[in-house]
């Protein structure tokens, strides 16, 4: 939560813990812990007050009117980022859809209120003035949003209908957020997309061409890091943006393997791979930043442990210095199940240089000896290709 914070551009005073057996239907925290966060929230010289918890729209009249504080709940804070994270057209689409969503059950009796829930940390909401209009008004926005994402979603659907007609492979990376995808995304393809330590630097897909030993077309996408308790109408609203996993022949789920919680955060990912539909999804589990002291043990796991349902393979990496990544790249490779790549053994004349030529184009040439004016090569390359140069051998 104090990253979170951190990332909206606050600076954090202090924390308190309310512990109770189920939540105040007024207050969320009791009428009592709400006058202590007064006391101390003041103390401090705070402004502002973060719930890590959704709060009902009278919870937060409630607790705004007892702290005399603006007071947001953490599916704002989550919003105020996505909101000071998105670039495209397409990204600003889908967080001001889910700030209406989140706004619309929010907007009745308030009055002056309205001002205090315009944009969370950094007052990127939607802004003052459609906020101040009624309901009606609101729900046709929204319905223009609508239209607008679903005009995306059916272009990125032509954009893969059009990547499986030229039979790419895709791959894409998954997991939570700051876990280091996107400079993973940089030392694979080579490419400069801008990383930052920052929650939720990456909000816009972006899709690289994936070099593979066995030279097959692939592709690589990066997409926004998940987060514990992501709100459900914001997986909903960026739908348009998930949907390019579903369409991933492979998921590389990447962990900060230096987090003290990467199993909680590794199980809040699977948690949304469920929700998605893309739980049975093959996978590759990448445990990144080994390169820190604090990843020695979840780097032993990944070269001893034996893996979960869907993951195919485990593989130990840092984005940032380059060690393990050929290895993963291999292991890609291999575990791409269309069109295989396979070790096989060829024959041909020394004279037939245009298969020759062939095989060092289409894959990665092993051995080569020669013998009786024959040339026998061993090579790494897919089951199609194979296939179509022992056939093209045959006919010769």
């Amino acid at each position: 939560m104090a990253e979170l914070a951190t990332s909206a551009g606050a600076k954090v005073s202090g924390s308190v813990l309310q512990r109770t057996h189920q939540p105040d239907p007024a207050t969320l925290v009791g009428s009592g812990k709400a006058q202590e966060i007064r006391g101390l929230a003041h103390g401090s010289g705070a402004d502002l007050v973060i719930f890590d918890n959704d709060l009902t729209p009278s919870q937060l009249r409630n607790l705004e009117e007892i702290l005399d504080l603006k007071v947001i709940d953490r599916t704002q804070l989550i919003l105020d980022i996505f909101a000071r994270r998105a670039r495209s057209r397409e990204g600003q689409l889908q967080v001001e859809l889910a700030q209406l969503n989140y706004l619309l059950p929010r907007l009745a009796g308030h009055g002056v209120l309205l001002s205090r829930l315009g944009g969370g940390i950094g007052t990127r909401g939607p802004g003052e003035q459609k906020l101040e209009t009624d309901r009606r008004r609101i729900r046709g926005r929204i319905r223009k949003l609508k239209d607008g994402i679903e005009h995306v979603r059916s272009q990125r659907a032509l954009h893969r209908a059009h990547r499986s007609e030229r039979r790419f492979l895709t791959v894409a990376l998954v997991g939570y957020t700051n876990a280091g995808k996107s400079t993973l995304f940089n030392a694979l393809t080579r490419s400069s997309v801008s990383t930052s330590s920052r929650l939720f630097a990456t909000l816009d897909p972006t899709v690289r061409a994936l070099p593979l030993e066995s030279r097959r077309q692939a592709l690589l996408s990066d997409t926004v890091g998940f987060i514990q308790k992501l709100p459900t109408h914001l997986v909903a609203a960026f739908r348009a943006t998930l949907e390019e996993l579903e369409s991933a022949d492979l998921l590389l789920l990447v962990t900060d393997a230096s987090h003290p919680q990467h199993e909680q955060q590794d199980l809040a990912v699977e948690r949304l791979l469920e929700t998605l539909s893309l739980a049975s999804t093959p996978r590759i589990h990448v445990w990144n930043k080994i390169d820190l002291p604090e990843a020695a043990q979840a780097r032993r796991r990944a070269t001893v442990s034996d893996p979960p349902h869907a993951i195919l393979r485990e593989a130990a990496v840092s984005a940032r210095t380059g060690e393990g990544l050929k290895e993963l790249l291999r292991l890609i490779d291999e575990s791409l199940g269309k069109d295989p790549v396979v070790e096989a053994d060829f024959e041909f004349s020394a004279t037939d240089k245009e298969r020759i030529a062939l095989i060092h184009r289409s894959g990665t040439v092993l051995s080569t000896r020669f013998a009786n004016n024959r040339v026998f090569i061993r090579a790494r390359i897919t089951e199609s290709e194979k296939l179509r140069i022992q056939a093209h051998s045959a006919g010769a």
